[in-house]
């Protein structure tokens, strides 16, 4: 263990070490040094007591054993001890011991006497006086009717004014601002309660050149028996501790409010309007001329000249008389502009109003020139915005109501600010990029124009969700079918993007092909489900059919039978307007979403009156934050009600209702049908025998028929289909037979029977007496099919009006039919 020796120890720390007694004590108690002031406190030497035991030292070691076990605990311990001086006599001791560590050596210290101690008196006093008076803290000293009567130094320079010219004087008669009668209000609750009281103020002093903020401290100044007799003031300049508080402030209020949406130009004002007054008067965010297309940014610094868009801007003035640009416009900014230089640099730049960079910019455009020397422009500073190693803009911040130019801590602040920015501005540039791919998709994918079936009258609305979303994949489509149906569907893919365009537009196609082959909707939406479980399967690892859900309504409607089949996966039941003004939402059964999968469609039918209007639609119409469905049917239900001129009206009275605002938090489709019925006028139906003796009898009763209707000129086509559809069914199928005409925009024949057989069309050789009946019907015919029934199928062939034979056949005669 080493060992210090007496000596004077003249050099520690640089200071006369004799007036402390100093000495250190091991954890078992022994003393381990020794020095000059210990001599001096207690009259032992060094070499007396070193190494013996510490408590020998002690007047009395009993007593004071407890309190020494307790302190070994802790890591300081202080209080009197009652000492033994070397001549014997007791002193008692103000002693304070540190330790270390736990296992380390006490270090024990107290005031040793010394010689050349000045006794109480003058020198002090004079101490108090001089630390008063050249304090670097501001301090005032105020009586009880709170009017100055001594002040410091540091206050007088602080304040502009000497001792002589304020004695006397209140706080608001020397400072001459509302901040001084506040401070005058919270001096008087120090005088008057006798508590200290602690304020915060921001104010010029005059003899300061700029404002500061004060921390400043009222103690009442009190006589021994507790009578307070003034006050005293200090005042601490904690001007950076109060800009650091701003600088954070000023960084999470940024971080709150740049960003809130996806709108690349509402970014960039969010960054201007944040900046000013905090810390510019007047601000300009300007962006790549080339942001808005599709072209890739350049990565690094930019050279100029460089084309840029004033994206937005903000003033401590109303309307922005500070910009010579106007918002919008793009500008080419040479390579003198400051925003350049910062842009080449890539890093902030900072320029006074006087350095030539400036005056060369401005008086490449006059009215720039005049408008800095109109509102006293004397500091810019220009910072790059970039992200992700692309250069987006510049943001340049100008003073000149602020009295301080821009400093380098102002510079670090800018810049992470702007930081923060870029990442939203280049968000919302990717997500824009995208989302416009995605609505151009969409729109691909989409109906063009809607087919014109004569069994409806439709129209129809689509609304993208607002900007904060991607696209959706909502659709709808009016598909014609067989015997002057309509199938009509709406349908609604889960999320938003890319992929929920590309997943409509494959259930879109896929519905298509199924409404061809002419299911049932309950079947259609089987197979449909089937093909979104397929498609979550492709999709990747770790996804479940859930995730490329999607919702769907498909209805089909008859003219002829005036009744229309609905069937629904997860879907909003539809709304039916009759003729008379009451509207309702059919009760279709509602089967799971497409892609849950194992779980039955039902369909459910409707008879349809003439006139009436069925309502198609997603559920982005009808919910919203702000009201719930039976609010969102209500709304629907009561638009519907009201005539309108046209069903396209009705459309526009709808939106109008139910989303009234852009920025919709989802797609919106909607399809609305007027339908229309067949009379007996229109159609014909004969039940034929499974004779062939019945076909020429056919033949006379379509030539008859066709003759009331005028369809004088299709006789001679339609005899020819009507003995090739009859001879199929009565050869090759099973009775019961039905032969039926529908006569609207264009003549369809269908001959339905008992089998569930489908004919295919082939070509017969040479030598074959059978194999041309479909062929012929199909030259025949502008379209023809068959479709399944319950009862079995139905092969129809459709004929524009008017059509003969010789359009077709224009080199053959009229063939023996007898």
């Amino acid at each position: 263990m080493k060992r210090h020796d007496s000596g004077s120890a003249q050099e520690w720390g640089g200071f006369d070490e004799t007036g402390t007694a100093r000495a250190t004590v091991s954890a078992d108690g022994t003393l381990t040094s020794w020095n000059e002031g210990a001599r001096r406190l207690l009259g032992h030497t060094a070499g007396e007591v070193v190494g013996r035991p510490a408590a020998e030292l002690l007047a009395d070691p009993a007593p004071a054993a407890a309190e020494v076990l307790e302190a070994r605990a802790q890591p300081r311990w202080h209080g009197t001890v009652a000492l033994r001086h070397r001549d014997g006599h007791e002193m008692p001791v103000r002693l304070l011991a540190h330790r270390g560590s736990p296992e380390g050596d006490w270090l024990l210290v107290a005031a040793a006497p010394r010689a050349d101690r000045p006794s109480p008196g003058a020198p002090d006093d004079a101490l108090l006086r001089w630390a008063y008076a050249q304090s670097p803290c501001p301090m005032v000293i105020y009586d009880t009717d709170l009017r100055l009567r001594k002040v410091n130094a540091e206050m007088s320079r602080v304040l502009g004014l000497t001792e002589a010219e304020m004695r006397g004087l209140r706080l608001p008669e020397i400072g001459g601002k509302l901040q001084d009668e506040e401070l005058e209000a919270v001096m008087r609750q120090a005088l008057v309660t006798g508590e200290r009281r602690d304020v915060e103020t921001y104010l010029r002093g005059g003899g300061e050149a700029r404002e500061h903020t004060w921390s400043v401290e009222f103690a009442p100044l009190k006589t021994a028996d507790g009578r307070v007799r003034g006050v005293c003031l200090a005042a601490h300049d904690t001007t950076e501790q109060y800009l650091t508080r701003q600088r954070l402030l000023l960084l999470t209020e940024a971080g709150e409010r740049i960003g809130s949406t996806l709108d690349i130009d509402r970014t960039a004002q969010e960054l201007a309007d944040v900046c000013v007054p905090r810390l510019a008067d007047f601000a300009t965010v300007d962006l790549l001329d080339r942001l808005d297309q599709d072209d890739e940014l350049p990565a690094g610094p930019l050279t100029g000249p460089v084309m840029l868009r004033r994206a937005a801007r903000q003033s401590i003035y109303e309307g922005c008389p500070e910009s010579v640009v106007a918002l919008g416009k793009v500008d080419s900014y040479p390579e003198v502009a400051p925003m350049v230089e910062c842009l080449v640099a890539g890093r902030p730049v900072i320029h006074a109003a006087t350095d030539p960079t400036i005056a060369e910019w401005g008086a490449l455009k006059p009215a720039r020139a005049r408008t800095l020397e109109r509102f006293g422009v004397h500091s810019i500073m220009s910072v790059p915005i970039r992200a992700r190693g692309t250069t987006l803009g510049v943001v340049v911040f100008v003073r000149h109501h602020t009295p301080g130019p821009f400093t380098r801590d102002d510079a670090l602040l800018a810049e992470e600010i702007t930081t923060r920015a870029a990442v939203c501005v280049d968000n919302a540039r990717r997500f824009t990029r995208e989302r416009e791919t995605t609505l151009a998709l969409q729109r691909s994918l989409l109906p063009q124009t809607l087919p014109r079936p004569a069994a409806v009258e439709v129209a129809s609305r689509y609304l993208p969700a607002g900007p904060r979303t991607g696209a959706g994949g909502d659709w709808f489509d009016v598909i014609p079918l067989s015997g002057e149906r309509v199938a009509l569907v709406v349908g609604d893919v889960v999320g938003h993007g890319i992929q929920a365009s590309a997943t409509m537009g494959r259930l879109r196609t896929a519905v298509r092909t199924l409404a061809d082959v002419d299911l049932p909707p309950d079947e259609l939406l089987t197979h449909l489900d089937d093909l979104v479980i397929r498609l979550a399967a492709e999709t990747g690892a770790g996804k479940t059919t859930g995730d490329m859900g999607a919702t769907c309504l498909y209805a089909v409607y008859d003219p002829v039978s005036h009744r229309c089949s609905l069937a629904a996966a997860g879907h909003p039941a539809p709304a039916l307007a009759r003729p008379d003004g009451t509207v309702e939402f059919l009760p279709v059964p509602v089967g799971p979403p497409l892609g849950v999968g194992g779980l039955p469609f039902e369909t459910m039918e409707a008879e349809l009156p003439e006139g009436a209007v069925l309502a198609l639609y997603t559920d982005g119409l009808m919910g919203s934050w702000e009201r719930d469905v039976d609010e969102g049917r209500r709304l629907l239900a009561g638009a519907l009600a009201r005539p309108a001129r046209s069903l396209d009206s009705t459309c526009e009275a709808i939106v109008r209702t139910l989303r009234p605002s852009e920025g919709v938090l989802d797609d919106v489709a909607l399809l609305l049908a007027r339908v229309r019925t067949l009379d007996a006028a229109h159609v014909a139906t004969w039940d034929v025998p499974a004779d062939p003796a019945f076909v020429a009898r056919s033949r006379r009763d379509v030539t008859e028929r066709l003759t009331e209707w005028g369809l004088d000129e299709a006789v001679f086509t339609t005899e020819l289909v009507v003995s090739e559809l009859i001879t199929n069914a009565i050869q090759h199928a099973a009775p019961p037979i039905q032969l039926r005409l529908i006569h609207d925009h264009s003549l369809i024949c269908e001959v339905s029977d008992a089998s569930s057989t489908a004919p295919h069309l082939r070509r017969a050789r040479a030598f074959d007496e059978g194999g041309r009946g479909l062929l012929l019907v199909a030259r025949l015919s502008q379209r023809w099919g068959s479709r399944q029934t319950t009862e079995g199928k139905t092969i129809w062939s459709e004929q524009t009006l008017p059509v003969g034979l010789s359009a077709v056949f224009p080199d053959l005669g009229r063939p023996d039919l007898g």
